[in-house]
């Protein structure tokens, strides 16, 4: 099986050094090189690749934003990121859009090679270097998840996504078809639940908990 790749770096010596690479591999087949995110984005929907490999660090769109509309699209591709470096915050967001593969740029081809492979047939490929760290803070993050959704009634929790949203109390009141009063009143209680006191902290709160 031949693996058709996307290919997006905005740094045109990498991008070419990558597919030369990539078209000594028997099995792979660059069918787009874009300079951008947006590019990737066009050609990922154009060509319907079965890996797109994209710098986190791009121009117009970049990796975890094209990750993003990837996700919102429901486009059937597995992505892979290609790092130089990658913050704990941005690996956690990299995997909760479904992420299959992150590679540091400082690793050796043949390893993007296996990852691309691996990718490919089903798998996933994190770097240890990367995800380590990143790793531990996810589990944290689920379990603060669970214990507020534990705290939280289900009415309260949509109240929280939608004020995270940013969203004012009018909003909240016409999508949930309850009054404005009544949505104070689930602020306040929220409020006291979680040892709040804004809708700046709640909004952080919910964005750091994976409530948003």
């Amino acid at each position: 099986m031949t693996v058709r790749i996307v290919l997006a770096d905005d740094h045109p010596v990498v991008r070419r050094g990558l597919a030369q690479f990539f078209s000594e591999e028997e099995d792979l087949e660059v069918v787009a090189e874009c300079e951008d995110g947006q590019a990737a984005l066009s050609a990922i929907r154009r060509m319907r690749p079965d890996v797109a490999v994209v710098d986190l660090r791009m121009p117009v769109l970049d990796g975890i934003s094209l990750l993003r509309r990837l996700a919102q699209e429901k486009i059937d591709v597995r992505p892979v990121i290609l790092a130089g470096n990658i913050s704990d915050d941005e690996v956690v967001e990299a995997m909760r859009l479904g992420v299959k593969g992150i590679v540091l740029k400082e690793m050796a081809p043949k390893l993007l090679v296996q990852c691309i492979r691996k990718v490919a047939s089903g798998g996933t490929w994190l770097e240890k270097d990367a995800v380590g760290r990143a790793m531990e803070r996810l589990l944290q993050q689920e379990e603060r998840r669970e214990r507020s959704r534990d705290v939280l009634t289900q009415r309260e929790l949509e109240i929280v996504k939608l004020t995270a949203a940013g969203h004012g109390n009018r909003e909240i009141a016409e999508k949930l078809f309850i009054s404005e009063g009544t949505v104070k009143t689930h602020l306040h209680t929220i409020y006291e639940k979680l040892g709040l006191k804004s809708r700046v902290q709640l909004a952080a709160y919910a964005r750091d908990n994976g409530l948003a």
